[in-house]
């Protein structure tokens, strides 16, 4: 992983993020716990693996422009239809 290497604590915390399902799949009431860490904030600030997004791989970096829309490379159309990042990290746990 490119980035700065996380502490024990963000270690952890990744961890936990990564036993839940897909934010996004979880909003449409189907729980996918195949999930793919992403981090809203890059890999390289301080505490930035705390900030991060369990997206399935449909979700973050599939590539599709339809649904279900990608996070890579489609954030605009990822955020008009989901949300923003921020919004979604206030539905995990």
């Amino acid at each position: 992983m490119k980035g700065r290497k996380p502490t024990k604590a963000e270690q952890e915390h990744m961890s936990l993020v990564a036993q839940q399902p897909c934010v996004v799949c979880k909003q449409k009431g189907n729980y996918n716990y195949r999930v793919e860490i992403h981090h809203i904030n890059g890999r390289t600030k301080k505490d930035c693996h705390f900030d991060i997004l369990p997206l399935c791989f449909e979700h973050h970096r599939k590539g599709n422009k339809d649904e279900p829309i990608s996070r890579h490379p489609y954030k605009k159309r990822f955020v008009n239809a989901y949300g923003t990042e921020e919004e979604l990290l206030q539905q995990v746990f």
